[in-house]
């Protein structure tokens, strides 16, 4: 089956058209979804929510504005992108396993001595409080700024400012 048969097929929701279009871009797309994901399961998810979209929103697609192929390959990287920036998406990836956990905890005690051995525990503890926050959640817990802010319900510019007075509160302390 041609590719316009498969189209004209499709915008008539006919299921067998489905499933050979899904046989002929599925590995495909998933290629290119698993690049961005870097999940497997999470991947397919998005697979599937990609096939959905197609089927949903065949009525937009405009064969004068470009291939099909590249009107599904956008909706596949659109709808990877969207899936990275979900908020449960990047909480599910700072979630340990128990695996991690129990090695992060014989870590911390080394990192921690490494931080006294260094005498960087003592500069920080030296910040206030909404400094030691901020450090925490920006540079030890890995957030984004946008996410800080969301976490302490204080404007993006806000956490910019404060994260930027607090870095020279601690190099003013290390008299760097």
């Amino acid at each position: 089956m041609s590719q316009e048969e498969l189209l004209v097929l499709i915008y008539k929701k006919d299921e067998k058209a489905f499933t050979h279009l899904y046989d002929m871009y599925s590995k495909s797309l998933f290629s290119v979804i698993n690049v961005l994901i870097k999940n497997r399961e999470e991947a397919e998810d998005v697979l599937q929510d990609v096939f959905v979209k197609i089927w949903k929103n065949i009525d937009t697609y405009n064969e004068s504005k470009g291939r099909f192929y590249t009107w599904i390959l956008n909706i596949a990287r659109n709808t990877s992108i969207d899936k990275l920036r979900s908020k449960n998406f990047s909480n599910s990836q700072k979630n340990l396993s128990t695996d991690n956990f129990v090695n992060l905890l014989d870590e911390s005690n080394k990192l921690s001595n490494k931080l006294d051995a260094i005498g960087i525990q003592e500069f920080v503890k030296k910040l206030k409080p909404k400094c030691i926050e901020i450090i925490n959640l920006l540079f030890f817990k890995g957030y984004t700024q946008q996410e800080a802010s969301e976490e302490l319900a204080v404007p993006l510019g806000t956490i910019k400012t404060q994260n930027r007075n607090c870095i020279n509160d601690l190099r003013n302390y290390l008299k760097v």
